[in-house]
Formats: structure tokens, sequence, C-alpha cells
């Protein structure tokens, strides 16, 4: 129960706001930074305002879903950019600690810091993951649809957009297992609908201490 506890309160310290949405409550920095819609029936997360951090450059504002940590677990979505890129957060121990997709209209090989995995510990994020291959998300018009698929047994992690690999966006990282997962973006604003959880909720006793 003790490591239950700090796990709600680390997503306490993330965030103050919630919002329901996809069958699921989410913890969100400001709730006013989001939007929920109805497309011809669809819900649709909108967000609204980008909040970057500067100093350390890690992301903060994303949508944290309220679920037990996850040993194993799908994240699938449609999703579209409304700038130039968007995140997929897996591995969410607390707001200080976890991994994100960077999916972006950029390559790696161009921006570094863009199109790839990054892994925050208790500082700046960092790439885990090759700058090779093409840009996630290269249309500003189009819906993609994406899926993470991460393991904490493993520290694999994958993203594929419309059913294709990119070397960018697999790593590999054992140093914080299971975890949360989120949605939202480093710097921009983006779309989000039809967004699925599954996977293999972590036992207490797996969890960091």
């Amino acid at each position: 129960m003790r490591t239950a506890a700090l796990f709600l309160a680390a997503a306490s310290a993330f965030a103050s706001d919630t919002i329901t949405v996809f069958g699921h409550k989410w913890t969100v920095p400001v709730a006013s930074d989001w939007k929920i819609e109805n497309d011809a029936g669809t819900e649709l997360l909108r967000m609204l305002v980008a909040r970057p951090q500067r100093e350390p450059r890690r992301p903060t504002q994303f949508a944290l879903a309220d679920t037990a940590p996850f040993e194993r677990l799908t994240l699938e979505a449609e999703v579209k950019r409304l700038g130039g890129s968007l995140i997929l957060v897996y591995a969410w121990r607390d707001a200080t600690h976890f991994n994100y997709a960077h999916l972006s209209v950029d390559t790696g090989a161009k921006q570094p810091v863009h199109n790839g995995v990054f892994h925050v510990y208790a500082g700046e994020r960092v790439r885990i993951s090759t700058e090779r291959g093409p840009a996630a998300l290269p249309s500003a018009d189009k819906w993609y649809r994406v899926k993470l698929d991460y393991d904490a047994s493993t520290g694999k992690a994958l993203v594929t957009v419309d059913g294709r690999e990119l070397p960018s966006l697999k790593a590999v990282d054992l140093s914080l297992g299971a975890g949360k997962v989120g949605v939202g973006s480093f710097f921009e604003t983006a779309l989000f609908r039809n967004v699925k959880i599954k996977g293999l909720p972590a036992q207490l006793s797996s969890l960091p201490r």
C-alpha cells in the first residue's frame, strides 16, 4: 500500500487538475489548457496551450492517464499535430522520472532533440534512440494511427506510425520499470482521438520503493 500511495503522491505533485475522456480520468497541469470535443460522435481531445519548460529541458504539458502503473503496455491512438510535433509518455514514475516518444515533422538527423525516444531521470531529457529514419509526422493535415508498445521487463519500447516501424522510435531502457502513460506535446499543441490503453498492471511488489 505504501508504494501505491507514493505513486498517488507523485501524480499529485505532477498536477492538480483532471479531465475525463476516452473512458479514463487524466491528470493535467491546467484543465483549461485542454478541450474535449465531439467530432461526428467521436471524442476528440484538443490541446490548446503549449507550456514549454526551459530549465531543465523536459516535457510537462501532457495528460497522464489515471491508471495503475503498467508492466506491459499498449497505447493506440489517432493523432494530428497542430505545430510540428507531439509526444507519447510511458514508464512514468513521477514528474522527473519518465520516458517519452517525440513524433515530429523533423527527422532526428536534422534535429537531434526531435523525432525519437527520450529519457528523463531527475534532469534534462536525453535521447535514447537512434537519429536515423524518416520523420514520423510529415503532414500537418493528416491524422496518423500510432501505437506504443512497452515491456518493463525488457525495457523495450516501440512506436509504429500507420503500422510502420521507424528506426528512431525504438529504444531500450531498464532504469524506470513499470509506469503510467500519457499524451501531449513538449512545446506545441496537438489533437488526439480514439485513444485506447491496455496492458498488464504491475504488481505492487514489483514497483520501486
